[in-house]
């Protein structure tokens, strides 16, 4: 018997499941209606199907459940499965939510459709009033005309705005370009005035070597020779690279 009952609970949920996919991509489909930007002014076969399909799969969930039910409360106490116990709660508050939603849709749809009705009679009413008045049509006419023109005022002030703003922006990096050209201009003027130290720092040189070869050749030949010795030879050695710089 239990067996059986597990069975029969089994398909039934599956049933269950299969209809709430079913409701929930009819109520993706019903609801663009209500989202279209013409919505006829009576209810369409289209609208009317959807509605009909809708109340049928919840009739349908809604006999499920009860037969859930019955085969839940069939079982003895002690086998009852708080699983099963909470699959039918789901059930149950997934058949009350699709019917509130069914509810609201319905509604929305009514609403943007009174409005679309709406519009229109007074769209009609004026085209009505404007074909009974030509000066009257003549002076909205006129009214349109001015409207587009400021309209159109508009978009070009806005596109010499955008042109000073960019003509604004051009001025700005000229100035950073020209400062940038003054410090290069101020850098290479620098660098004259720095040749020219390098330059005195290398006459002083050579000047203090040809003093030095000077004074080295006047010496006797015996001073000469005791300062190799005490030196080192080291003497011979400056001689020669003060030499080689007054050549140079």
């Amino acid at each position: 018997m239990s067996s059986s009952t597990g069975h029969g609970w089994a398909q039934l949920r599956q049933q269950a499941r299969s209809l709430e996919t079913q409701t929930e991509t009819l109520f993706h489909s019903y609801s663009q209606l209500s989202q279209a930007s013409n919505i006829p002014p009576t209810p369409t076969e289209e609208e009317q199907k959807f509605e009909s399909q809708l109340e049928d799969i919840l009739e349908r969930r809604e006999k499920l459940i009860a037969q859930l039910t019955r085969l839940l409360t069939s079982e003895p106490a002690a086998t009852t499965s708080a699983l099963k116990s909470s699959n039918l709660t789901r059930h149950r508050s997934l058949l009350a939510s699709d019917t509130a939603e069914l509810d609201r849709q319905r509604t929305a749809l009514s609403t943007a459709r009174t409005r679309a009705n709406l519009l229109s009679n007074i769209h009609d009413d004026i085209n009505a009033y404007r074909a009974s008045n030509p000066e009257a049509a003549e002076a909205d006419y006129m009214l349109d005309e001015r409207r587009r023109i400021e309209e159109s005022h508009g978009v070009v002030d806005n596109v010499l705005a955008q042109a000073y703003a960019v003509n604004e922006g051009f001025g700005v990096q000229r100035e950073m370009l020209a400062g940038v050209q003054r410090r290069i201009g101020q850098a290479a003027g620098k660098v004259p005035g720095i040749n020219g130290l390098i330059g005195r720092i290398g006459a002083k040189r050579r000047r203090d070597g040809v003093i030095l070869v000077g004074t080295a050749f006047s010496l006797p030949p015996y001073l000469l020779g005791g300062s190799r010795r005490s030196m080192g030879g080291l003497l011979p050695v400056e001689i020669e690279g003060s030499l080689m710089d007054s050549r140079c």
